[in-house]
């Protein structure tokens, strides 16, 4: 009897966050849709790079809870927006209006790539130092040398690994 009785509090444990979910949704299929829309818009304050559609933190709820009251007062998408941007500022929104304040946002990702080509021509397009011309007595010392055992001879050939005993060589 204990058995089912357990069985039967773990699946409606399982089930409780799908109902709280729902009862966070609106009756009607088209404001929900609305809420949804203006929600997939606003960055949860939390997670940072999610909309407060896709977070699970708990500001990214209470800001859905937000959008969809508003939606249910018959505010507009562009007077829900601004609502919240009123609130929480610039951050909130996933695409922050261009304003002085906002443009190194902006433009952070053009000024990266600018100074990464320019940092790759300035690489290809350094030159090593020139060569120079070699005098007549650097000439003739680098054919002396050439010529000796020192530089320009190879090193004798061993016979073969067979004939070597092992023994140090004189």
């Amino acid at each position: 009897m204990r058995r089912p009785l357990r069985l039967a509090m773990l699946l409606l444990a399982a089930a409780l966050p799908a109902f709280a979910q729902s009862a966070d949704r609106l009756a009607d299929p088209a404001a929900e849709a609305r809420a949804r829309e203006i929600g997939r818009e606003l960055r949860c304050l939390v997670c940072q790079n999610q909309s407060i559609e896709d977070s699970e933190a708990d500001l990214a709820r209470d800001l859905r809870r937000i959008v969809r009251e508003q939606v249910t007062q018959g505010a507009s998408h562009d007077e829900v927006v601004r609502f919240v941007h009123d609130r929480y500022g610039d951050f909130v929104l996933l695409r922050p209006p261009v304003r002085l304040a906002t443009l190194l946002l902006w433009a952070t990702p053009a000024l990266a790539l600018l100074g990464g080509l320019f940092a790759i021509w300035r690489l290809r397009r350094r030159e090593s130092a020139p060569a120079t011309e070699l005098t007549e007595a650097e000439r003739a010392r680098l054919a002396e040398r050439l010529a000796s055992d020192r530089f320009g001879a190879l090193p004798p050939k061993r016979e073969s690994a067979a004939q070597d005993t092992g023994e140090p060589r004189a």
